[in-house]
């Protein structure tokens, strides 16, 4: 076999080749759901993703023989260098992602090459795989490879697990999703907590308002940056990057799958739940033209039948433990269930993704019967000199 040789990419053509590698090298893998050639681009131009406002990234491609082989991002997220040490990155914390690799020597040869610009950079460790941000498909795939993702989540090539770990890296955090059956009734004591919280007055759990959109977005970003603030890897999501997300989201938002929790007239949680999007961009393979956005768009109209992902919950900070928290978590859960039922025909929900030691959401997971249906890695390693 050839040399490799890995390269920066330094132009929009390759950029495009970037894009384009991953849907050769997972093409033969039946639960591998290609995404949105637009998005998927739209993820690794600086001019588009707003995460390259705070961030220094570089994309390389690997070759052998003059043939795109394999490509890797490193990146230096300065906002995750602000957060604390014990919270998972912090100053001289590093990352890659976004690696597609043909073979084991490829994987390497790329993986070494991101570090060495990461050290050239000043890191001294590193965190991986983070494609891009924290915020968009954190981890490697290490359980679950036997049926396709949710929306928004990541699947990979199970041979990257032994390639990675090869090399030296370690478990730093486990992300878990779970799996539920939406159709079947949470178990009779969850129930009584969710009539009793029905009969206080104090309570609300409204839908949101899409005709007030940005207004409910700054609404759940704020509640979510207080909630999420002390977890392990919270790197806070920036307006931009909100404004982005919104956009690209606001065609998946229908008000009765997601709901504002109000105690005492002030909002204090939120759930968000999408339909599986992956579904139909899954049926047309990735490509809009010259029919996938008919059938995207008239599935958007109305999904159904349409299984459901809850990326994000949060409780405000002050409440967290306490069992109002639990309450508010476990009917906001119940309405959206029901709706999921009733109106899109829901049988699957998923939830994630959750930390391995977020003992409150594992928690409330377990308590509906919800069992682990796919984990992912983040992996650390120190970068010697």
């Amino acid at each position: 076999m050839g040399e490799i040789t890995v390269a920066p990419v330094g132009n929009r053509a390759e950029r495009k080749q970037f894009v384009d590698l991953a849907y050769r090298l997972n093409a033969g893998d039946p639960n591998w759901v290609p995404p949105l050639r637009a998005e998927a681009a739209e993820m690794v131009d600086p001019a588009k993703n707003p995460f390259f406002q705070h961030a220094d990234v570089q994309l390389f491609l690997a070759r052998r023989d003059g043939r795109i082989v394999g490509r890797i991002s490193a990146h230096i997220d300065r906002l995750a260098l602000s957060m604390p040490v014990e919270q998972g990155f912090g100053p001289g914390c590093g990352q890659w992602g976004l690696m597609e690799a043909e073979d084991e020597a490829v994987c390497h040869a790329l993986i070494a090459r991101a570090e060495q610009w990461l050290r050239d950079k000043g890191m001294d460790r590193v965190l991986a795989p983070i494609s891009l941000s924290i915020w968009e498909e954190p981890g490697l795939l290490t359980m679950g490879h036997d049926h396709p993702p949710m929306v928004m989540m990541g699947h990979h090539n199970p041979h990257y697990q032994g390639w990675i770990e090869a090399l030296g890296y370690e478990a730093a955090k486990m992300l878990r999703t779970f799996d539920l059956d939406v159709r079947v009734e949470y178990p009779r004591l969850i129930q009584r907590v969710i009539a009793s919280g029905e009969k206080n007055e104090k309570i609300r759990i409204r839908k949101v308002d899409k005709s007030r959109f940005d207004e409910e977005a700054a609404l759940i970003l704020d509640i979510l940056n207080d909630a999420w603030s002390d977890n392990w890897g919270f790197v806070p999501i920036t307006d931009a990057e909100v404004a982005h997300t919104g956009k690209k989201l606001k065609p998946l938002v229908f008000e009765d799958l997601i709901r504002v929790a109000e105690y005492e007239g002030e909002p204090v949680a939120f759930m968000m739940t999408l339909p599986n999007l992956n579904r139909p961009i899954k049926e047309v393979g990735g490509r809009l033209f010259p029919f996938g956005w008919f059938k995207l768009l008239r599935w958007l109209r109305r999904p159904y039948p349409a299984d459901m992902r809850v990326p994000l919950m949060g409780v405000r900070k002050r409440l967290q433990g306490s069992r109002l928290a639990s309450q508010l978590a476990f009917m906001m859960i119940e309405y959206i269930r029901r709706a999921a039922v009733e109106d899109y025909a829901a049988i699957r929900g998923e939830i994630g993704w959750i930390l391995d030691d977020n003992q409150g959401m594992n928690a409330i997971a377990e308590a509906i019967d919800a069992k682990v249906n796919r984990e992912y890695t983040i992996y650390g390693k120190a970068l010697s000199r």
